[in-house]
């Protein structure tokens, strides 16, 4: 059997007392095993990544810049063979996961970018001989948590601005499905980043502990679940660490009477069901304002008859099985929840048979959906999408605004006054105007409010600079040493 191993300056590093199951999730036989660090393990990792410091936070940005571009290339070249990857390990079909490396690769073009970012602000003669200016430098030692449900995407989003801000990284991905973490930290070694830079360390809770508690880690980016989000950030917080961590999400698609009925149906089956509607941005709620609810619903229903799901390595299957069968059991008993609660399944996923063993669950839709049913407040994380009515464009606001979350949320209008309102009034961090899946590209930020996110910092573009470098202010003066006199007043620049 396979064995998933650490990357430790450099090198691969398999020795491990605990393993973790590797399933393909479309067979749901393990395939696989992968070592689970002790916090030994993790201690070398980060002494690693600190010993690597020195020499890589003064390296010249020109040197650093052409490294990023060749992790640009060769990424491109291999894209084919890491998506089998993907597939093998996460269950998506093979186009969404060519598609989420695409997107990761964004964040490596922005990072080539970074001799333009990391510039300071400079103003001369700002009193008498004196002149202020500004510069960015690395935090040092940079943790990085990352999920199951993009394992190549998230991790490129935040190595890409961490390393090209001078810092060195240990990252941590799920252990669900990690060989991407161990492709993509050797595509950067052979892209010539010096040893100790990434590191990559796979585990469970015991190397994540680590990570928050060590001195020398002092800064954690993280995606993942609230609740876990939020003991992350308050535990990193509380030792004197910088974090940014990204919750969960109940994406809502509000659809008004005068919308493009077919566009908006067609828009909620690919946000709804898309990596079997496990990513953060997937639409969970659809909210029909007005008269448009039944031929909504009807619309929506007629399409899903078409769609065909199956093993992601199949070219006919447009929505793969979900990671785990644990998951796949939990997303089922949302569905059960909600017709105990009085909503109406017109769709019901636990109905579809499948030819395999695997982790497969049809897709759902449930109409008569309120606030205060689980399915509707809690995230599914699943292939099950809600219908919630309401009379008002006033009663839409109202509800997407005292959900929890705050992450995404999309209108779909023709009306460019409300479109304007709704972007105003709207209380999450991504929106949506006829665009059903929000996800900014490279050179924005991306995060949610509320709930979906603790700190202040967004993932990568302009905030993951500001995130990952600290800021200093230098005034100098080179004066004429006869004018020099003692004054123990405050320092004056006039």
């Amino acid at each position: 059997m396979q064995t998933i191993p650490h990357y430790i300056n450099g090198q691969r590093v398999e020795s491990s007392e605990r393993f973790g199951p590797v399933f393909n999730p479309a067979t749901g036989v393990q395939e696989k095993q992968v070592v689970l660090a002790s916090r030994a393990v993790v201690i070398d990792a980060i002494e690693s990544a600190q010993a690597a410091l020195p020499e890589w936070r003064t390296s010249t940005l020109a040197k650093r810049t052409a490294i990023f571009f060749k992790v640009r290339e060769l990424l491109a070249e291999r894209t084919s063979e890491l998506a089998a990857i993907l597939t093998s390990e996460h269950g998506k079909v093979l186009s969404d996961a060519a598609g989420e490396i695409t997107r990761g690769l964004e964040n490596i073009e922005f990072a080539t970018g970074l001799a333009h970012m990391l510039k300071g602000d400079f103003s001369q003669q700002v009193s008498h001989g004196i002149d202020v200016h500004s510069v960015r430098q690395a935090v040092g030692v940079v943790a990085c948590v990352t999920p199951f449900n993009f394992p190549a995407m998230v991790p490129l989003w935040m190595i890409g601005s961490a390393l090209a801000c001078g810092n060195t990284v240990v990252l941590k991905p799920s252990e669900k499905d990690p060989s991407s973490a161990i492709f993509i930290a050797e595509i950067f070694t052979e892209a010539g980043l010096p040893a100790g830079v990434l590191n990559v360390v796979q585990g469970d809770k015991e190397a994540v502990d680590e990570l928050l508690d060590n001195p020398a880690v002092k800064a954690i980016s993280f995606v993942g679940s609230t609740p876990i989000a939020k003991s992350i950030y308050n535990r990193a917080a509380g030792n004197g660490k910088r974090v940014q961590a990204l919750g969960g999400a109940k994406n809502h698609m509000v659809v008004l009477p005068d919308a493009d009925l077919e566009m908006a149906a067609d828009a909620a089956i690919n946000a709804a069901y898309g990596s079997a509607g496990e990513r953060c941005m997937a639409v969970s709620v659809l909210v029909a304002v007005g008269g448009i609810a039944d031929g909504l619903v009807a619309a929506i229903k007629s399409r899903m008859t078409t769609l065909r799901v199956g093993p992601g390595t199949d070219p006919t299957s447009q929505m793969g099985p979900l990671i785990t069968g644990e998951h796949r059991d939990r997303v089922a008993s949302y569905l059960a929840g909600a017709e105990a609660a009085g909503a109406t399944m017109v769709v019901d996923g636990r109905a579809q048979k499948f030819d395999s063993d695997g982790f497969f669950l049809g897709v759902s839709l449930i109409d008569h959906v309120t606030p205060g049913m689980k399915v509707y407040d809690d995230e599914i994380f699943g292939p099950v999408l809600s219908i919630v009515r309401v009379d008002t464009f006033d009663e839409a606001v109202k509800l997407v605004n005292e959900h929890e979350f705050g992450n995404g949320v999309a209108l779909f209008t023709r009306d460019g006054g409300a479109a304007r309102q709704f972007e105003f009034e709207i209380e999450a961090g991504m929106v949506g105007i006829n665009v059903p899946i929000p996800v900014p590209v490279g050179s924005f930020s991306f995060g949610g409010w509320k709930n979906s996110l603790f700190g202040d910092a967004h993932m990568y573009g302009p905030d993951s600079i500001r995130f990952y470098t600290r800021g200093k202010v230098v005034t100098t003066r080179w004066p004429d040493p006869a004018t020099s006199e003692i004054d123990l007043g405050f320092p004056q620049m006039a």
